[in-house]
């Protein structure tokens, strides 16, 4: 075995413009269980996108990117589908950034000695493989962001928007997320930022700039909120679409009592979905259902739907109806990164 046999199928990203699921989720709303579901949550999305003042917030966990989800993601930024991503790291540095450095994920198999994958320096996620070695580049190419920019607090969103500009500039692969978010100025959070390759390259920098007395950058968690909540603040109505669950879920719903707790007036968001195959039994927030969160007063339970599915499987099947339906024509851009990069307006 070596790593050049392991590492040669490369995993493709679906685009929707290879199927067109109307007629199959329009067939499933007449059905029962998790394809009544699936519908359901396709008709809520559509309200959402047809809602013009509402704000659509796409929060991802999971390894959605190394799965093959990017194209699906880039498309919806692509027609004004989304206006701002919750995210975890991975999700968006070592999977969507590390393939806007030209490297790739392979499909592998789960069925294989890890120790032996570990002594090639091939790291596994459940049947897809990454080159470790080029996973260090990524981590590096983080700390080297961070080397270049003026050293003082910054929001997460603030410094993916650096990396999207670094992948404008020097990136190999412009189907990138991070990329075309920065271009069409769509915010980017990752409140977990240090759990990722850009942590690696970050405590790098802290270190190495530390070690000779030199000033360093840092990622601000409550900026991250802030900014978040100011797009809550500055939105009619606020909707979203939920893989998997985590700190992105929970980031993303608690935007309503941060505006709450600043004094503004903030309804509930007004529209939820979120897909998930965790199970709520255990009190985790990963497979709490959207009406619990009502109880926090965070989620409208009048237009919320729970699908409990897989999310390569089912993630498309919604995204595609809206997509094929051309639910957001008309939609224009919200580029609420423009807005974030002006200083918080004065409460006079």
């Amino acid at each position: 075995m070596n790593k050049q046999d392991l590492l040669k199928t490369k995993v493709e990203h679906i685009s929707l413009d290879t199927f067109n699921p109307v007629p199959l989720v329009d067939a499933m709303e007449k059905m029962a269980f998790q394809a009544r579901n699936t519908a359901r949550a396709a008709r809520i999305y559509e309200m959402m996108l047809q809602d013009k003042d509402c704000a659509v917030v796409l929060c991802l966990a999971g390894s959605l990117i190394s799965a093959g989800l990017k194209r699906v993601i880039l498309q919806l930024l692509e027609n004004d589908m989304v206006d701002a991503i919750v995210s975890t790291g991975a999700n968006i540095v070592d999977q969507d950034f590390f393939e806007g450095l030209g490297f790739h994920h392979w499909q592998g198999t789960p069925f294989i000695d890890d120790n032996d994958l570990r002594d090639l320096a091939i790291d596994r996620i459940y049947d897809t493989y990454i080159d470790e070695d080029e996973l260090r580049i990524c981590d590096d190419t983080c700390k080297q962001i961070a080397d270049s920019l003026d050293p003082r607090p910054y929001s997460s969103r603030e410094f993916i928007a650096a990396m999207g500009k670094h992948l404008k500039q020097n990136g190999k692969n412009p189907e990138s997320i991070v990329q075309r978010a920065y271009e069409k100025s769509v915010p980017i959070f990752c409140p977990a930022f240090s759990d990722c390759s850009a942590g690696f390259g970050l405590v790098e920098h802290q270190y190495k700039n530390g070690l000779v007395g030199k000033p360093i950058l840092s990622i601000d968690s409550a900026k991250d909120f802030l900014e978040l909540t100011r797009i809550k603040m500055a939105a009619s109505d606020t909707g979203l679409f939920m893989i998997g669950g985590g700190v992105p879920k929970n980031f993303a719903q608690d935007i309503v009592v941060a505006a709450d707790i600043l004094g503004e007036e903030a309804a509930m968001h007004k529209y939820a979905i979120q897909i998930t195959v965790a199970d709520e039994r255990d009190g985790a927030l990963s497979g709490s259902t959207l009406k619990e969160a009502s109880s926090w007063g965070k989620v409208s339970t009048s237009f919320e739907q729970m699908v409990y599915g897989e999310a390569t499987v089912v993630f498309p099947l919604i995204a595609g109806y809206c997509y094929h339906k051309q639910s957001a024509k008309g939609r224009s851009e919200k580029r609420y990164s423009d807005m974030l990069d002006q200083p918080v307006p004065s409460a006079d």
